[in-house]
């Protein structure tokens, strides 16, 4: 055969460039290869002694994916005049499974939720996802996809559960999103039993200590309300407590990872302190007839313990800064991490603590305040909260209510101080009551309980307003005000019940602790990094042309 001498250069410009098969490349890989290939063009074109003209079109990316199922070949062009995201194919199972049976050598088997379960090790969790040759292939179908197993790691970043829900309380996931649990499948009970659900709680404990306050209040003692509806409520309260915290502790036993991913939700984490504000409301409103006058200080330190310590966590994250920082998780239910200092400094003072009392006053108002601004004034730097306004947004009027109250209960006295703080609870109560609109547009939830607490506290603020200014306004106010917080309560328990046991609708699965740590889609590189490889690329080109006008002699034109 002979030999031909091989060119030292393409024998024309417009020849197509053949790109094989090949491992997608990080980013700065790819960076350095679009660099590199600006660069060959430059010598090229100089050698032909061509004029170089600015290029008018971005440089665009051309990448090959064959389909290993069909074994067709795609091209994909990514350009930076188009602002989009593109979602490439997947295989349906989304790790635990898009549908309900994932496709196994063949063979349909169920969504395997124990990657949740207490004790699920990083080794146990792999056991759970596809096979080595599965995810294989699956990487083939996904660029930028680094394997599952990351998205397992239960410590989620605060802004992505801000980028991957939607809804009343972050608990929708957006269409665009995967899920490490397959959607179509009933999840066991226990994994879909929100932290939320205390909630009720605090809405029943809260109406026991309103109609204690009714029953023994002198502006409202011409209306002789019987001390035993109090009990009734606070009996009712106590059991609905006992079983939700008995549901919450068997799904902390079984599914301890499930647990840890509400704890790291940035609204769920708010009803970590609903508990403890349960048990001391409860202890608050407790019939005369069950316990003494004075409580024992012993129940003081009992209940507020535990919140104080998870108070300190919490409030260490506002303030040391860091992705958990207040300016960028702050959502209205961040008001329960604030209004249990109030309730606690009302416990304390029933059981003589006049001391610690202030102290959690102090405390309370003091991070209220900030908490009130940052809300208000949402810094640029936050996430962003969902577009709806939903239930918890009622949470603004508890705080100052609350504060009101345990002011009067310190001092004996509704004065300027306690008088303040309940204005501003009334204001905001008029405020969000005349944009009823906003509340409006979603199904019905444990979410909706979050009405009844705040509700109920500016309506005992009311009642201790009434005592202090007497009037047929402000005792007609307290009445209103207190009629439709019990109103708002008997609604939502009956719809409550008939969701729970007659639709059986009340606990859908919960897809918001199912989320992946990172979205599993390719998307655009920044416009800024895009721009100065295509700067970097234009001065390389502008340097080779140059140096080729100088020494255009020595080169041989093809």
């Amino acid at each position: 055969m002979e030999s031909r001498a091989q060119p030292t250069c393409p024998s024309y410009i417009g020849t197509d460039h053949f790109v094989d098969i090949h491992e997608v490349l990080p980013e700065e890989e790819e960076e350095e290869e679009g660099m590199t290939r600006m660069a060959e063009k430059a010598r090229k074109g100089s050698n032909r002694q061509f004029k170089v003209r600015e290029a008018k079109r971005p440089f665009r990316n051309l990448s090959r994916q064959v389909s290993l199922e069909t074994g067709f070949s795609a091209l994909h062009r990514e350009t930076r005049a188009k602002d989009e995201i593109r979602v490439l194919p997947r295989s349906g199972r989304s790790f635990g499974g898009f549908d309900s049976a994932s496709r196994v050598n063949g063979e349909a088997r169920k969504g395997d939720f124990s990657m949740f379960k207490t004790k699920s090790t990083p080794s146990k969790q792999n056991s759970l996802l596809p096979s080595r040759k599965e995810r294989e292939m699956e990487s083939q179908r996904v660029d930028g996809d680094n394997g599952p197993d990351e998205s397992v790691h239960n410590t989620v970043p605060a802004g992505r559960y801000f980028a991957a829900l939607r809804g009343p309380e972050l608990d929708q996931v957006k269409d665009y999103e995967d899920i490490l649990l397959p959607k179509d499948e009933k999840w066991p009970f226990l994994l879909r039993f929100p932290i939320g659900c205390f909630g009720i709680c605090l809405g029943l404990s809260s109406q026991a200590v309103l109609w204690r306050a009714l029953a023994a209040s002198p502006a409202t003692q011409f209306l002789h309300i019987t001390p035993f509806i109090n009990l009734a409520l606070w009996l009712l309260a106590l059991a609905v407590l006992i079983s939700v915290s008995f549901t919450y502790i068997l799904k902390c036993i079984f599914y301890f990872e499930a647990v840890k991913r509400e704890y790291f939700h940035p609204v769920r984490v708010n009803f970590f302190f609903a508990p403890w504000v349960v048990c001391m409301l409860l202890a608050i409103s407790v019939p005369p007839m069950l316990a003494p006058e004075k409580l024992h200080p012993a129940l003081w330190c009992t209940f507020m313990g535990p919140y104080f310590f998870l108070e300190l966590k919490i409030y260490g994250q506002w303030l040391s800064g860091g992705k958990r920082r207040l300016c960028k998780v702050a959502n209205p239910s961040s008001h329960l991490s604030v209004v249990g200092n109030f309730v606690g400094a009302i416990l304390a003072s029933k059981v003589g603590w006049k001391e610690a009392a202030k102290f959690l006053w102090a405390v309370g108002f003091a991070h209220y305040l900030v908490l009130f601004v940052t809300l208000y004034q949402r810094l640029p730097t936050s996430e962003a909260l969902p577009k709806e306004l939903h239930p918890v947004y009622s949470m603004f009027i508890a705080a100052p209510a609350a504060a009101s109250i345990a002011w009067e209960t310190i001092y004996g006295d509704f004065d300027g101080l306690s008088r303040t703080c309940y204005f501003i609870a009334l204001f905001l109560y008029v405020s969000l009551v005349a944009r009823i609109n906003f509340f409006t547009g979603f199904g019905f939830s444990v979410a909706w309980w979050s009405y009844t607490f705040p509700m109920t506290t500016a309506s005992v603020a009311t009642i201790k307003y009434a005592e202090n200014v007497p009037g047929i306004l402000s005792k007609g106010l307290a009445l209103a005000l207190s009629f439709m917080s019990s109103t708002m309560v008997l609604v939502l328990l009956v719809s409550t019940l008939l969701h729970a046991f007659v639709w059986h609708t009340l606990f859908p699965n919960d897809l918001a602790i199912a989320i992946t740590k990172r979205r599993f889609v390719k998307e655009k590189k920044p416009f800024k990094k895009t721009y100065d490889i295509r700067r970097r690329a234009r001065q390389a080109l502008t340097r080779h042309s140059s140096e080729n006008k100088d020494f255009g002699g020595e080169n041989e034109i093809c």
